[in-house]
């Protein structure tokens, strides 16, 4: 994500190394470099412009005030306060008071919007506790319809669907006096989109807004398109007036220019990013975090977060027992290997780590790399399972030939597992169980039976 950017913004910091403070002339130097940053990652001259002329105007400013912050750092502090300030400063939520709330997702084909209606719905249902329902309203693309359907069957929600009307307003229409009937708490309204802004498709959706009075409207756009992604938020804002925008396939080649420029060019929250096509890749817009993943500075709260969504208390309470007792076995090394899966894309998790970004940034992590450990364990009885111990060599040998693994990584995993259970026994008794969790989270982390 922003690998570009990133880099250019780094080298453009780097310039300040070894200056003793800010002065006009290397403030001078690098504000060039960040300019040209921002411009080669498809941000508006206008915009870059302004925001470098900011930064200069508060570096300047602050050189001789904070004279114990090295001149580098204090110039990334000023460049994340105002790309932060740039993409809206602070998260702007969902307005979900209305019962029903009536959720109109707007946008051009090929940007997202029926994979992210399926995202909003999950996120709706587990996140905010709300009963969703979905209503397919695109009744042009092939498959639209179906592809919605299997979406909203994944995600566990409801949908409302009229196969053979063509009508996508009276659709909308209907689909909300059913979601006020069946007392659904959220409604979802998928519509159809072009491959270019034209007066049909702006009629049809305009149209759709007036009859359903939705609470909110997001403008869902491809983060890839840079630029002209903005342009395109801008003509629908025109025309619709929507609440907020949904950035997608930001795990893909994404430039920048679409995240840093949209809030400023459309007036508009972005409220909502996505990456990637699993249900549960999706998260709330924070600025400030995205600045920070921007500047190659990771983003370990949302890091955090995603790993506390996956804890179980009760869980937890049963392993630490276990874990004192010295009684850990290959059963709950598999459940952690799911917790972390769980978190997401390995190499998304791994940027979210500060520094970790660029150090893998050319390694490839296999989201498979867990598979050899769970072919091992998979080829154990559920006696050997429970019961590590009892692993002599014949038994290791039928696991052997059972995941097609040779008896060597066999006896490398059991004797890195032992290890691994003797350290984890051996902290919990120091009182120190949280540090410990940390710990056995880290060791089941990519690469380490590899």
């Amino acid at each position: 994500m922003f690998d570009s950017l990133t880099d250019r913004l780094d080298s453009a910091f780097k310039n300040l190394k070894g200056e003793g403070k800010l002065t006009e002339i290397n403030v001078a130097r690098s504000i060039k470099e960040i300019r040209r940053a921002l411009v080669g990652a498809d941000v508006n001259y206008k915009i870059a412009k302004e925001f470098t002329d900011k930064v200069k105007e508060k570096a300047l400013g602050t050189s001789n005030v904070l004279k114990a912050v090295k001149p580098g750092e204090l110039m990334v502090k000023i460049v994340l306060d105002e790309m932060s300030s740039l993409m809206g400063g602070e998260a702007v939520g969902l307005d979900l008071s209305a019962k029903p709330t009536v959720v109109l997702i707007a946008g051009l084909q090929g940007s997202g919007k029926t994979t992210f209606t399926g995202k909003l719905a999950k996120f709706l249902k587990e996140k905010k506790n709300k009963k969703v329902l979905v209503s397919a309203c695109d009744v042009y693309r092939p498959a639209a319809i179906d592809q919605l359907t299997v979406l909203a069957e994944q995600v566990g929600v409801e949908i409302y669907k009229e196969v053979e009307n063509k009508n996508p307003v009276e659709i909308a229409k209907n689909a909300v006096v059913h979601a006020i009937e069946n007392k659904f708490g959220a409604i979802i309204i998928d519509t159809a989109g072009r491959l270019a802004v034209d007066e049909e498709m702006m009629n049809e959706i305009a149209a759709i807004k007036e009859g359903v009075d939705p609470n909110e409207t997001l403008f869902v756009v491809d983060s890839m398109t840079g630029q002209d992604a903005v342009n395109t938020a801008k003509a629908f804002n025109e025309r619709i007036d929507y609440d907020g925008v949904v950035l997608t396939k930001l795990d893909g080649d994404t430039r920048g220019g679409a995240a840093l420029s949209v809030k400023y060019t459309v007036g508009k929250p972005i409220k909502f990013i996505s990456t990637g096509e699993k249900m549960d890749q999706i998260d709330v817009f924070y600025p400030e975090r995205m600045a920070q993943r921007i500047l190659g500075m990771g983003d370990i709260i949302s890091f955090v977060e995603r790993a506390q969504d996956q804890f179980d208390e009760a869980e937890a309470a049963k392993l630490e027992k276990k874990i004192k007792k010295n009684k850990f076995d290959f059963n709950d090394f598999l459940k952690q290997i799911d917790q972390i899966r769980k978190m997401g894309d390995l190499k998304s998790l791994i940027n979210m780590i500060p520094g970790m970004g660029k150090l893998t940034r050319d390694i490839e992590i296999d989201n498979n790399a867990f598979a050899k450990v769970e072919s091992i364990i998979q080829s154990m009885t559920p006696h050997e399972r429970s019961n590590p111990e009892v692993l002599n060599m014949s038994r290791k040998k039928r696991i052997s030939r059972g995941c097609g693994r040779d008896i060597h990584e066999i006896n490398m995993f059991i004797k890195q597992f032992n290890q691994m259970k003797k350290m984890m026994h051996m902290m919990s008794k120091g009182n120190n169980m949280q540090n410990m969790m940390a710990n056995l989270q880290k060791m089941g982390g990519p690469g380490r039976f590899n």
